[in-house]
């Protein structure tokens, strides 16, 4: 079993194949936490709760705020003595604070519930671990422990979910109002554990548009570490994770404890070290501008958070979220499936174009092996710039006449699938809708509503603005046969304010509007199963597992250079797999930073995640246009191994050692694909090392260069690659990699001799 309860000891112990996890309950029925970390055999550790440091409530009552501020709870509370950052804050009628709560009772069942209205890690078919017998043992389980505020009438469900094989512990809270009295929530997270400090350092995903989750890791000092979001989004800034690690962790040796929130709107991460050296480590929805009316019989839901230990670096971190999201988060029918190579006009027409000129685009794709034509913004409403029509999803006729139907058919006629954009949750001032109803843009009375891009966003708490969007979506895809969806956002939340919200419900907004965003996906992928759906937001401004839920894939940044790449790619395959990633061969001179890279190294570095090419084919030089082709079908050789494999970071470059590499492993370390990227060229440097991981010690292997030349000339010769090799070799003593110029990159393909 993966879940056990010692009435005894009065422990529960939640078992992953590596991980252990260790909860106790107190004398006086305080639910705390007691481990987490390498897999132990018994029921044990109560000594590090420390009650014997802080005299107990039960005996000394004159001292119970000194032992609240010194327990380490599992889901601690705000106002009667707990000085951290609290996971649980209500206020009473009287808007007082004060919250305690109680160990009542325990559930155990086989499985796992799904969250109402919410993204949810489910089960999967097939997700016990296999015995020598063929027999399945430690199927996923959930542990529900009932916790009660006697004062308040509050009854908290801390649901714990131990998912075994992936070393993963999803956690969330339910939070009901058995009482009589109105009760406002201002605090409602999703996770916490506290531990004693090691020295930890913090690391998290932070960025911008265009920067998107770059590796930030800093050292915890007393107080709190933050980071969070309260733009109505999840990512650009900060991604919803946070891992806390031992001094000198690295890719394949330290200890590493990790949050990530399964979440697409307004979250927090926060790593507080105390003045007793205990760290506690929370994530949930921001407090900030979060107030949630309870009534009696009333019950709120916090969103999930996935928990995973590592005591073999970032690198089995990095895995067991791949795996995890993989088969528990995603569920669309695209998930095992090769996606189609597609090409976006945007880059190549911006608003400037009509049917035939996407048709030739099409057309010359094709010709080059390219799959689907994607048809991105300017094709309703009388959108011919960026200044308005959003929300009028009608078809411009001088553009596209007939409508989509004709030219979907002509491009169907190729042999090509067909996608196009939208952007469902925008508002132009300037549109007919906005004249129609413009009290269905978010704003605050009598203030103007701040711009971004000329544009307001929609009031999707208000089901009106959901069935009305949604309706017009609906038709357009029901108009012709439509393969793909990019659903885009391209601006984040500002002047908050709903107009079918009273006063004291104004700060549910957020949370409103994000269950409004997952049911309107909930109900496109269901009338249309077959879609391939791929969120976007500005980017990678809403990259998150709760949108993977709904889409196997996100644009990861809009940054497309290849060199920027690397790094926004590295960081979101920290805690993402490869396949979640949109990734783009783009034109050059780069629009972004005007940087000119080699076309094999723009494919290389696309090659990471889902492909496909954002410019015009007939504009570029015929030795590039003739490699497509080429590339398209390593696309599809590797799709399975780069999609499903496990990922190994092998050196991210700096301005010492400014090379890139990694690697992608099949399960049953089979075949490996190494990708190589020469940042930029250094004079008078031999060829250097690669440590490889993941392969099979025992076996040799072949090695194949996929592209570039089969050598390389320098200063003091020239490099030949090596054409095979023994796995505990190439692990160990490493393998060589050319002395490369500025921008270039190989591919090494190892196959199991």
């Amino acid at each position: 079993m993966a879940i056990l309860y010692d009435s005894g000891k009065r422990i529960f112990k939640l078992d992953t194949c590596h991980t252990t996890y260790m909860i106790g309950v107190t004398e006086e029925g305080y639910v705390a936490h007691i481990y987490y970390g390498r897999k132990v055999a018994h029921t044990g550790g109560t000594y590090l709760l420390r009650l014997h440091e802080y005299p107990q409530p039960l005996r000394l009552p004159r001292e119970k705020g000194t032992f609240l501020n010194a327990l380490p709870f599992e889901y601690p509370t705000a106002g009667v003595g707990d000085y951290r950052e609290a996971a649980l804050d209500l206020a009473n009628e009287q808007n007082q604070h004060g919250t305690e709560l109680f160990y009542d009772s325990y559930s155990i069942e086989k499985g796992k519930p799904q969250l109402t209205g919410l993204p949810s890690a489910f089960p999967g078919k097939d997700d016990g671990v296999r015995r020598e017998d063929g027999m399945l043992t430690d199927m996923v389980e959930t542990l529900s422990l009932f916790l009660v505020d006697p004062v308040l009438g509050v009854k908290v469900t801390l649901l714990y979910s131990v998912f075994p094989k992936e070393d993963v512990i999803t956690r969330s809270a339910l939070i009901r109002n058995d009482g009589s009295q109105k009760l406002v929530l201002t605090r409602a997270l999703s996770a916490s554990i506290d531990m004693d400090d090691r020295g930890f350092e913090a690391v998290t995903l932070a960025g911008n548009w265009a920067r998107e989750r770059r590796i930030q890791q800093r050292p915890l000092n007393f107080g709190k570490t933050q980071i969070g979001s309260t733009r109505g989004e999840t990512s650009h800034q900060a991604a919803p994770f946070m891992a806390l690690v031992t001094p000198g962790t690295t890719q394949n040796s330290g200890e590493v404890y990790a949050m990530q929130l399964i979440y697409s709107g307004n979250h927090t991460e926060v790593a507080e070290k105390s003045q007793f050296s205990s760290v506690r480590l929370i994530t949930g929805i921001h407090p900030e501008n979060f107030a949630w009316r309870l009534g009696p019989g009333e019950c709120f839901q916090t969103p999930e958070a996935a928990l995973t230990y590592s005591a073999e670096g970032l690198g089995r971190m990095t895995r067991s979220y791949h795996d995890f999201i993989r088969g528990h988060i995603i569920r669309s029918p695209w998930k095992d499936k090769p996606r189609p190579v597609l090409i976006n006009n945007w880059e190549a027409t911006y608003f400037d174009f009509d049917q035939d000129k996407i048709y030739e685009i099409a057309k010359d794709a094709h010709a080059a092996g390219v799959e689907m034509m994607v048809m991105d913004d300017g094709w309703f409403g009388a959108r011919n710039d960026d200044n308005c029509a959003l929300g009028d999803w009608f078809v411009n006729e001088t553009k596209l006449k007939g409508g989509l139907a004709p030219l979907v058919e002509r491009i169907r006629g190729l042999g090509m699938k067909f996608g196009i954009w939208f952007e469902p949750e925008m508002i132009s001032p300037d549109s007919d809708l906005c004249r129609a109803h413009p009290d269905w843009m978010l704003h605050i009375k009598d203030r103007n509503p701040t711009l971004a891009r000329n544009q307001c966003v929609l009031d999707l708490s208000r089901k009106e603005v959901r069935e009305e969007i949604y309706s017009r979506v609906y038709r357009i895809l029901k108009s012709a046969p439509i393969d793909y969806v990019k659903w885009d956002m391209n601006r984040t939340l500002s002047d908050v304010g709903g107009m079918s919200l009273p006063p004291e419900g104004q700060g549910e907004l957020m949370h409103r509007y994000v269950l409004g965003l997952y049911e309107m996906q909930e109900r496109l992928i269901t009338d249309f199963p077959d879609l391939l759906l791929e969120n976007c937001s500005g980017g990678g401004g809403r990259f998150d597992a709760g949108m993977m839920y709904y889409s196997p894939q996100i644009w990861c940044s809009d940054d497309t250079d290849a060199i920027e790449r690397l790094r926004i790619q590295e960081g979101t395959s920290l805690i993402y797999p490869m396949s979640t990633m949109g990734a783009h061969v783009s034109k050059c001179p780069n629009e972004q930073v005007g940087r000119v890279t080699p076309f094999d190294t723009r494919a290389n570095v696309a090659l990471a995640g889902t492909f496909g090419y954002e410019l015009n084919i007939a504009a570029l030089p015929a030795e590039d246009r003739e490699k497509i082709p080429e590339q398209i079908a390593r696309y599809h050789r590797y799709h399975g191994l780069v999609a499903d494999g496990d990922y190994y970071r092998i050196h991210s470059w700096d301005e010492k050692e400014p090379w890139d590499c990694w690697m992608n492993v099949s399960k049953d370390k089979s075949e490996a694909l190494v990708t190589y990227v020469q940042v930029l060229g250094r004079p008078s440097t031999n060829s250097r090392l690669a440590f490889l991981r993941g392969l099979d010690p025992d076996a040799a292997y072949t090695i194949t260069e996929e592209c570039g030349a089969a050598h390389v000339e320098n200063g003091y010769g020239s490099f030949v690659p090596q054409t095979e090799g023994c796995g505990d070799e190439l692990m160990h003593m490493g393998m060589l990699m050319p002395p490369l110029g500025d921008f270039q990159s190989r591919l090494y393909h190892l196959v199991r001799q």
